[in-house]
């Protein structure tokens, strides 16, 4: 293997890695020119290796410090063996967690919670006619996981509604919110809300696509930027 390429968050095998970077090459070929910095770049393109599409350029859309914000988080984790604090991941559901290669997190140190099936959560959406996803993201801040993490939410635009709330009317602060929920009810509007917000740094993707997988991608994209920092800079 180059010894100037990424090992952890690349593929495990020679034949792996090619077919992965010939779909890269691909996929630049064919997207042209786009408007993305050379940072923001591997996390549209790998979204559009993740189901083959291209409107994802263009759709996709980045606070002015949303790159830097994440990698920073990530990189705070330090490595296996200069270990520091990870960040937490905080998920609206189960899917982005188990989808996120436990290897890569291990090395940087990182921990993933979603709490959309607890029964504490169940139990408080029904009692107050909301939804486990609005009562999850609360259960987090409660606990003080938002602040300073990277918060992936891809499947229930009212996960995505009320971390804006809880960062206009309670000050939570994540490093970075990945808002991709897929849907027809709120789905936009909730990632119009989002990039609204100044204060947090965020990556959306406008209208109605969205996904469990595309934040895994992405999150697995900020991954490789940040194993490629973290190797310039040994």
């Amino acid at each position: 293997m180059n010894h100037n390429a990424n090992v952890v968050t690349e593929q495990l095998t020679a034949a792996g890695r090619a077919i992965e970077h010939d779909s890269f090459a691909i996929i630049d070929a064919e997207a042209g020119p786009h408007a993305y910095s050379a940072d923001q770049w591997p996390v549209v393109r790998r979204m559009i290796h993740a189901n083959a599409d291209f409107e994802f350029n263009g759709l996709t859309d980045f606070h002015p410090a949303a790159m830097e914000a994440g990698l920073a988080a990530l990189l705070k984790g330090g490595t296996p063996t200069t270990p520091g604090r990870g960040t937490n991941i905080v998920a609206d559901v189960e899917m982005i967690c188990v989808g996120l290669s436990a290897s890569r997190l291990k090395h940087f140190g990182v921990t993933t919670h979603h709490f959309i099936s607890d029964a504490d959560v169940i139990a408080q959406a029904q009692a107050e006619d909301t939804t486990r996803a609005v009562q999850a993201m609360r259960k987090a801040h409660r606990q003080g996981l938002l602040d300073g993490a990277i918060v992936g939410i891809g499947n229930a635009p009212t996960a995505l509604i009320e971390v804006v709330r809880l960062i206009k009317e309670e000050g939570a602060r994540p490093a970075l919110v990945i808002g991709m929920p897929v849907g027809f009810v709120s789905a936009a509007e909730s990632k119009d809300l989002m990039a609204e917000v100044q204060d947090v740094p965020w990556i959306v993707i406008r209208g109605r696509k969205g996904g469990s997988t595309l934040v895994v991608a992405a999150i697995h994209a900020l991954l490789g930027v940040a194993e490629a920092r973290q190797r310039n800079a040994a």
